[in-house]
């Protein structure tokens, strides 16, 4: 039942972002058209991760991520990612691979824009999110109810802020992202993780300004 629930709220997430990128794309037949923002980043990540709370037991992760962000007028806006992190000898002879597809929304400001007469938009944006959703570990060990198992799924919240740097109108860098992440994969413990991802990566500008 519980894997059943976050199926489906996953699908409506992604129902949700698609809807908002498709309606980001459409012309607009008013007089003052809106200002839509869409952007894709591929960054590469990683994250500080503990075993259990009060036992760090911590290794690095090292991985990338994709995501997409539809910010409105407002600033206010919301965006999804998804993310794939590795570790090897995360414990003695145990390794970690995990993806977590999260969506939620994310305020941006823009901080600085460049010359207003110049063709490039280049422009500074700082932004805050909060997002929710699922993630899956596998071809690791976790406890069971019977010994072990291989895979594991759970709940999970991502918490943070980064700051873009535009040099182009549709290209850019993600200087830097700093979130908290929680997940509930089982330790054997607490069965909760609270760690530290780091992100940075490249930026591409596909809609409209």
């Amino acid at each position: 039942m519980r894997r059943s629930i976050r199926g489906r709220a996953l699908l409506v997430s992604a129902c949700m972002l698609a809807g908002a990128t498709a309606w980001a794309q459409l012309p607009y037949s008013g007089a003052s058209p809106a200002i839509v923002s869409t952007d894709l980043a591929v960054t590469y990540a990683t994250e500080r991760a503990e075993l259990a709370p009060g036992n760090c037991g911590c290794s690095w992760l090292q991985g990338g991520s994709a995501d997409v962000a539809v910010t409105f007028r407002s600033g206010l806006g919301i965006a999804a990612s998804v993310t794939g992190d590795h570790a090897s000898n995360f414990a003695p002879g145990v390794d970690v691979n995990k993806v977590a597809f999260m969506a939620g929304p994310r305020y941006t400001y823009t901080a600085w824009t460049g010359h207003a007469a110049t063709t490039d938009v280049r422009r500074m944006q700082l932004y805050g999110q909060g997002l929710f959703g699922g993630v899956r570990a596998f071809n690791g060990i976790f406890p069971a109810t019977a010994g072990t198992t291989s895979s594991a799924a759970s709940f999970a919240l991502q918490a943070g802020a980064g700051l873009n740097l535009f040099f182009s109108k549709n290209f850019g860098v993600r200087l830097l992202e700093v979130d908290y992440v929680r997940t509930a994969l089982p330790n054997s413990a607490s069965n909760t993780q609270n760690d530290l991802r780091l992100a940075c990566g490249l930026l591409w500008h596909i809609g409209r300004h």
